[in-house]
């Protein structure tokens, strides 16, 4: 298990990831700990593939190891004996004193589990999120409750985060408030001088950009979603609205069949981290059922509805950066509204905020691993 010894042994790290937004959180730790000569070996698992080496190669970061697990119609019982057999091997040969994983991820769970049984340490990037019901996000709640079980060092991007992990009786020593490194990712990728070929079709209307592929949205909450940005589509035409789809044939399946033949809404296939951060810097305001986006839009000063009824970054909606509409179709619809009809309140929410991070989130994951070299 996780001692003293262990700490002060560290020579090899590895990092384990596998799908797009874990990428894009993890490479800023791989550049910085490889900025410094320490021994890094990373390992993805393919959970998402296509969409996964966009950012690797966006952020030049080489993988030494691919599992590549991603299967068609892939469950959660897929993803993780596939994860778990694949990383023994590797483990067994690379027998790393510390092993990296990020955030909630079945990718993630798999991964420190199998540490677990091995007895490797495991740090836990953005630890400490919690909404409290396993069930909403689902399973990611479950998971990342699962890997701070296990873990023997805290990355906690907030001081909340922090105060989650001490009331469950996490050690103080080993939580570490670092900001989230998700925008230290932004600060490589927005650009003043960004162009694409949809910013010709967006031309000077107001862009809504929508991210929503949630399992536990699927069904009927996705219908209810996406009637709602269907009704402001056709009641505000000077809005544009983009929605890089998921892969998901599901959700494909509803989108298709709701946005059929709306002039101003746009289905693209998933944009690459750069297009999708600029798209971001871009837009007026985002609907999304994401993570991640509820960190970085406020960091660019975006106002975010988020249609799930619990969110894990409450945060946000303290401050007020972030409203939580739930899936009910009228209140997403009176949301987007009265952000498009009320500017004065429109500026009050659309304000930038370090609340999540400053930028220098992998610096400090870097000095606090080289403590412990």
């Amino acid at each position: 298990m996780f001692n003293s010894k262990s700490i002060n042994s560290m020579k090899k790290i590895m990092l384990v990831f596998g799908t797009r937004p874990e990428a894009i959180k993890m490479c800023p730790i791989v550049y910085e700990l490889q900025r410094r000569k320490m021994e890094v070996v990373v390992c993805v698992t393919g959970q998402h593939e296509e969409m996964l080496q966009q950012v690797l190669e966006i952020f030049e970061v080489h993988a030494d190891y691919n599992l590549a697990i991603m299967q068609r119609d892939q469950t959660l019982f897929d993803i993780t004996e596939l994860v778990m057999k694949g990383i023994k091997g590797i483990l067994e040969k690379e027998r790393p004193q510390l092993v990296l994983v990020h955030g909630d991820t079945t990718t993630a769970y798999a991964a420190a589990l199998s540490c677990f049984y091995m007895q490797i340490p495991i740090a836990h990037v953005e630890a400490g999120l919690r909404t409290y019901n396993m069930y909403s996000p689902y399973p990611e709640e479950f998971n990342r409750q699962a890997i701070d079980l296990i873990s023997a060092i805290y990355f906690a991007p907030t001081e909340l985060t922090r105060q989650n992990l001490l009331k469950e009786g996490k050690q103080a020593s080993r939580i570490f408030v670092t900001g989230n490194t998700v925008i230290d990712a932004l600060r490589t990728t927005v650009r003043e001088d960004y162009v694409h070929e949809y910013m010709n079709w967006i031309g000077n209307h107001r862009l809504i950009l929508i991210t929503v592929h949630r399992r536990e949205n699927i069904g009927e909450p996705m219908y209810r979603i996406f009637q709602a940005i269907k009704r402001i589509a056709e009641d505000y035409k000077d809005v544009k609205i983009l929605y890089p789809i998921h892969k998901n044939p599901k959700v494909r399946q509803i989108a298709n069949e709701v946005f059929d033949c709306c002039a101003n809404v746009r289905l693209v296939e998933p944009l690459d981290v750069l297009d999708f951060h600029n798209f971001m810097s871009k837009s007026y305001l985002i609907v999304t059922d994401s993570g991640g986006i509820q960190e970085e839009a406020p960091a660019l000063g975006k106002p975010v509805i988020v249609v799930r009824d619990t969110t894990e970054r409450p945060e946000g909606v303290e401050q007020g950066t972030i409203l939580l509409a739930g899936t009910e179709m009228e209140t997403i619809y009176n949301m987007i509204k009265e952000l498009l009809t009320d500017n004065k309140l429109y500026k009050i929410i659309a304000k930038k905020t370090d609340l999540y991070g400053d930028g220098f989130a992998a610096r400090r994951i870097g000095d606090i691993l080289e403590e412990f070299k």
